[in-house]
């Protein structure tokens, strides 16, 4: 993900500044996972699994768990797919910090790689701690469900948009120059 072709990314080592950089980084991921963590918290401890609160016509809070990955996939099988996910998590939030690391001058896709280490780290937490996430934003249309979710994933969401829209900016500006 580093492009070492890029303006103010270099093969070389990071520079002395560069620790502060990933640090406001690493900073705003730990404030992710600490809103995520502090909602999960509440919701696990206020509702009953599967109570729903009616917030607007289209939206519900509940409390849902999901022992799988992004939209329940792996959700039924025996227990595996936690670890696997646990491990995916955290190999992820190592290459991301890594990268965020070496990456210097590219705001956009600094923040679209924290906020994907928030959102991955929050979610770790919850299959390390529950043996699942907890989920407990709803969204729906008439009898149509959007699968319920957190505020880790929605990090993760954000963070894999602005990852899109940060190399089609970036394609389009080589091509004009």
């Amino acid at each position: 993900m580093a492009r070492p072709s890029d303006p103010g990314v270099t093969g070389t080592a990071p520079t002395r500044a560069a620790p502060a950089r990933v640090g406001g980084w690493l900073a705003l991921a730990l404030l992710i996972i600490v809103l995520d963590q502090l909602t999960k918290v509440y919701f696990n401890t206020s509702f009953q699994y599967g109570e729903r609160v009616n917030v607007l016509p289209v939206f519900d809070f509940t409390l849902l768990f999901n022992r799988g990955a992004a939209f329940s996939f792996l959700a039924s099988e025996e227990g595996w797919q936690r670890w696997l996910f646990t491990a995916l998590g955290i190999v992820a939030a190592v290459v991301i910090t890594i990268i965020l690391r070496r990456t210097h001058g590219q705001p956009r896709f600094s923040l679209a790689l924290t906020l994907i280490l928030g959102g991955a780290i929050g979610n770790v937490i919850d299959r390390v701690v529950y043996g699942h996430v907890v989920d407990f934003l709803l969204f729906y249309w008439k009898d149509s469900y959007f699968p319920a979710f957190n505020l880790a994933d929605v990090g993760i969401s954000c963070g894999a948009v602005l990852l899109v829209l940060d190399e089609l900016l970036r394609s389009r500006k080589k091509l004009q120059a």
